[in-house]
């Protein structure tokens, strides 16, 4: 199914309002180019160095890191309805155990302007290459949120991507979830 690039904040909202809810899910590829996904439930869309650009978090633990280290690009695909048992299949298990694409029987498609594809089954994705990244320090976040979010020492790596676009499948404002 063709996908049309579309204004790259049209659906800022909606996805602020997934991301509290089941998440969004981040795509990414290593040198191998097999990807892997998982749920996010931390991404910002907004605009700095004067360009649209998307930020995620993903902790060094996890599959994804290692893909997002050797890579230079990722997608970030908003779920379409009906697809909370596949959030919760790719949140809850690795890439590093799992064929998680297979498994939450997603179809994925060569990315338009990136090399990391998208699902079929999301009817938004953004797409963006990787421009910075950083690494959360230990003593560097406000004492409250860190003994919340960080009981064990397995802190984020911040992703900077430059968004190259963002993409809808025709109807995708009935085709994401309510909210």
């Amino acid at each position: 199914m063709a996908r049309e690039k579309i204004d790259t904040f049209r659906y800022v909202q909606k996805l602020n309002k997934l991301l509290p809810g089941n998440g969004v899910i981040l795509v990414s590829q290593g040198k191998n180019g097999k990807p892997n996904a998982m749920t996010i439930g931390w991404c910002f869309l907004g605009i700095i160095w004067s360009r649209p650009v998307c930020i995620v978090a993903v902790r060094k633990s996890r599959f994804t890191h290692s893909l997002m280290e050797e890579g230079r690009d990722f997608t970030v695909c908003l779920p379409g309805k009906g697809m909370a048992k596949a959030l919760d299949f790719l949140g809850n298990n690795s890439g590093r155990d799992h064929d998680k694409i297979v498994e939450a029987k997603l179809t994925p498609r060569k990315g338009i302007s990136v090399s990391s594809p998208y699902f079929e089954e999301c009817p938004v994705h953004i797409e963006c290459t990787t421009v910075f990244k950083t690494d959360m320090v230990p003593g560097q976040l406000d004492v409250a949120i860190e003994r919340e979010m960080y009981k064990t020492p397995d802190y984020h790596t911040i992703y900077f991507g430059d968004v190259k676009g963002v993409y809808a499948a025709e109807g995708a404002s009935s085709k994401l979830p309510r909210g």
